[in-house]
């Protein structure tokens, strides 16, 4: 795999976290089936009250000459679909991409 990678983190507090679980993964089925070879997961790190949500994309590359990765058109449309869920989060997504090196 090559390109970059996505990471985005936000927290989310207990007694909404049955309704964010089923908006996320119902969001990154959605891009992925839009988005051939996207690949997201949803990681959770439970803190108590609130625990911290990291969501990951990545995307294999379809082609010799496509290195893969998630560009700036799949971070947008990642961005876009992610809106409806801010109701359900605390505080903003925070949003860092990493180059893959090897």
């Amino acid at each position: 795999m090559a390109g970059r990678e996505l990471f985005v983190w936000y927290r989310v507090r207990r007694e909404r976290a049955h309704s964010a679980r089923a908006a996320v993964v119902a969001m990154q089925r959605s891009l992925a089936a839009a988005r051939p070879g996207l690949q997201a997961r949803l990681l959770v790190r439970d803190e108590g009250e609130t625990a911290t949500w990291m969501e990951t994309y990545s995307r294999l590359a379809s082609s010799v000459t496509d290195g893969g990765g998630i560009d700036a058109e799949t971070e947008a449309a990642i961005a876009a679909a992610a809106r409806p869920i801010a109701a359900l989060i605390e505080g903003a997504r925070h949003v860092e991409a990493f180059d893959v090196v090897a």
